[in-house]
């Protein structure tokens, strides 16, 4: 009788082995993700803003912190919210330098999808003057409330159905 020791592994224990390995490969990879987003954010705060405000009927659903958005890129962030005296919403606005906005551009509260958080999209207008440290947008246009859009569908419904009940 030969005394033989094993090398090798069970099935069970290099099936264990595997998935140790993967999970230790995602964790690597999930790290390696969080620090690349880590550096790319410190980076982006490094670079230099100017601040610009825009007064809003109603802000439903945005907050400080939200994306400011130009053509659909990100070129800064709402940094500041109080109201004015006439219940106004004053929105303070951080613009990336560099970025030069015409004093007649449009500031509007879109919704990102249906469940999705807002932002401010900036519409550029025609103006060769740009807005400065402290500018306020004049054109405005307020946050659409889900609910009352769906209010609005329901009611030309139910004013659709009462209308071709009376022409019959």
């Amino acid at each position: 009788m030969t005394n033989k020791t094993s090398s090798t592994y069970s099935k069970d224990e290099a099936y264990s082995i595997k998935i140790g390995m993967y999970a230790i490969l995602v964790i690597a990879v999930l790290f390696a993700a969080y620090m690349i987003r880590r550096d790319l954010t410190a980076n982006q705060e490094k670079s230099s803003y100017y601040s610009i405000n825009a007064r809003f009927g109603r802000t439903d659903g945005l907050s400080i912190g939200n994306d400011v958005r130009l053509a659909g890129v990100n070129v800064g962030k709402v940094i500041d919210m109080k109201i004015d005296e006439n219940y106004r919403v004053i929105l303070t606005m951080e613009i990336m330098d560099g970025i030069q906005i015409p004093d007649d551009s449009s500031a509007s509260i879109v919704s990102n999808g249906v469940l999705g958080g807002k932002y401010i999209e900036l519409e550029p207008g025609g103006s060769e003057e740009y807005l400065e440290q402290g500018s306020e947008i004049s054109f405005v246009r307020d946050a659409m409330v889900l609910e009352e859009v769906v209010d609005r569908i329901i009611g030309l419904g139910k004013a659709k159905r009462q209308k071709q009940k009376e022409q019959k």
